[in-house]
């Protein structure tokens, strides 16, 4: 197998001829940053998968809250296209990129036709499916019952990376753990009266990597 198919080398057991030579014909598509894959309501047509970037996955409430459900970046597939496509139903979420997006399509037809006849493809697809279904599960236990707290302080520091700063809005960071800004914004000016960071207009500064890696490890006291 050639082309976009290389990227997910569990489809090389994909042995039927004529099957291959369909699915490595499926084209490639390019979307820009910012760009809406899928709208809540839209019908699902087609199977995606990401070759590179980072499409993001949110609900948005009819208040205009929104939460982060998932990610689906380089070599990831799309659970919430793959229960709509197995269900037969509309998408209940919506689907932006945040970066540059090459992904492939798989039409609707083609990948039943694929479910049918291929093992190793229908592996691929549970497989994939049950990973982020996992991932979202512990998503939900989190927003649930976990200290928003330690998740900030965790956010913060996956977000920096290896720096000590980050480009990034209340706003977003509250999409980002499902809470209100508000919530935000009380725990980071607690952060700041402690020392752990400096608040800027659209940027955080952290100032004390080390306590906030021990909050987020749960170790650290509950903020109020």
């Amino acid at each position: 197998m050639s082309g976009w198919i290389s990227r997910f080398p569990s489809l090389a057991d994909v042995a039927d001829p004529l099957l291959r030579s369909s699915l490595s014909a499926v084209r490639v598509m390019e979307l820009p940053s910012g760009a809406t894959v899928f709208r809540g309501g839209d019908p699902c047509r087609n199977y995606l998968l990401v070759l590179e970037g980072s499409v993001r996955v949110q609900k948005v409430s009819e208040s205009g809250r929104e939460i982060l459900l998932y990610r689906v970046e380089s070599g990831q597939s799309c659970i919430l296209t793959t229960a709509c496509l197995l269900a037969g139903e509309d998408y209940a979420a919506e689907a932006v990129t945040e970066t540059p997006v090459r992904a492939v399509a798989i039409p609707l037809g083609l990948f039943h036709e694929a479910m049918g006849a291929s093992r190793p493809f229908r592996e691929f697809v549970f497989r994939a499916y049950a990973e982020r279904i996992t991932s979202l599960i512990l998503l939900v236990e989190a927003v649930a019952f976990g200290r928003m707290d330690v998740r900030l302080a965790r956010c913060l520091l996956e977000r920096a990376g290896d720096g000590a700063e980050l480009n990034t809005t209340h706003q977003d960071l509250a999409t980002e753990l499902g809470t209100a800004r508000e919530v935000i914004s009380r725990l980071l000016k607690e952060f700041e009266r402690t020392g752990l960071v400096r608040l800027q207009r659209g940027r955080i500064i952290l100032d004390d990597s080390a306590e906030l890696g021990r909050i987020a490890s749960g170790a650290g006291g509950n903020t109020p």
